[in-house]
């Protein structure tokens, strides 16, 4: 991961030479994105698996059924107030005042990734909405389940009970992102994916919500989130990030009900049809999980 990021930023310096502008910033995203997450895990998947198959190994040759998948696109959807209000509360935690020139650093850096991700999000052509989709929504997608729950979840449990694996893979995913305000929903959204996983044997799954996850975001900015000439709407533009939180908490109350509903119905579908929960788990152990 080391030696590609490298690699990456050497390609993306060559291409932009260094450039600051947004245009540059998307490529210099692009180039880390597969340069850290995408290509390590496939790369080492190619050397561990028998005959040379990542695909097999990452679990990309399982597909689950389409019941499946409709599902687990409805959990996601139903899942993001509940997020809203984890962040929420999560960003009303203050730290001791002893460490308020953390909590300073930490706002700041928060306060900065928003301001990127804003400017990433601004667009007013459809070109520039697919472009979004694709740099923002569908590659972290692939990459980071490829990384996280296809190879490091996968490695931690090394056949053994999934449920330790899921949540120490969890909490690097949140901690990777550095963004402590947004650390709680992030790692239950992870250990979320890593249980769909599990359950299924098929990678897939947490793939698509991820991307469903994203891509909603990416949606609601481009169509309620900015003016016709691309600055943003403040009464607007929060309204996937809010619902659920503040004046709407009992929405996010009751989306983690049903969120928690869903899940339990998509575990109790998958043992019905007989999954093979092939991820490296014994059948036990995933059932215990």
């Amino acid at each position: 991961m080391a030696v590609l990021t490298m690699l990456a930023m050497g390609a993306w310096i060559a291409v932009n030479g260094n450039s600051q502008t947004t245009e540059g910033l998307k490529w210099l995203q692009f180039f880390q994105t597969v340069g850290t997450f995408l290509l390590p895990p496939i790369i080492c998947a190619w050397f561990w698996s028998d005959n040379h198959r990542p695909f097999e190994w990452l679990k990309l040759n399982k597909r689950a059924d389409g019941g499946s998948f409709v599902l687990a696109i409805g959990i996601m959807v139903c899942a993001i107030p509940a997020i809203n209000l984890l962040a929420d509360l999560n960003n009303r935690i203050e730290l001791p005042d002893s460490l308020d020139f953390i909590e300073e650093k930490l706002r700041a850096m928060e306060a900065s990734a928003a301001v990127l991700t804003e400017r990433f999000l601004q667009t007013d052509t459809i070109g520039g909405l697919f472009i979004n989709i694709g740099l923002m929504a569908l590659l972290p997608a692939l990459s980071e389940e490829l990384t996280f729950r296809g190879t490091l979840q996968q490695t931690l449990a090394d056949g053994q009970k999934p449920t330790t694996a899921i949540w120490v893979t969890a909490f690097i995913f949140s901690a990777i992102h550095m963004q402590f305000y947004g650390f709680i929903p992030r790692m239950l959204m992870g250990a979320m994916f890593g249980y769909m996983f599990v359950w299924t044997g098929s990678l897939w799954i947490p793939m698509v919500m991820h991307f469903v996850n994203n891509s909603l975001a990416v949606l609601f900015y481009y169509f309620w989130g900015q003016s016709d000439a691309g600055q943003s709407v403040p009464e607007t533009k929060n309204i996937a990030d809010t619902i659920g939180a503040g004046d709407t908490w009992w929405i996010g109350v009751l989306s983690l009900l049903i969120t928690c509903l869903g899940l339990l119905r998509f575990y109790r579908r998958t043992r019905t049809r007989g999954f093979s929960c092939a991820c490296g788990y014994p059948t036990d152990a995933v059932q215990g999980s």
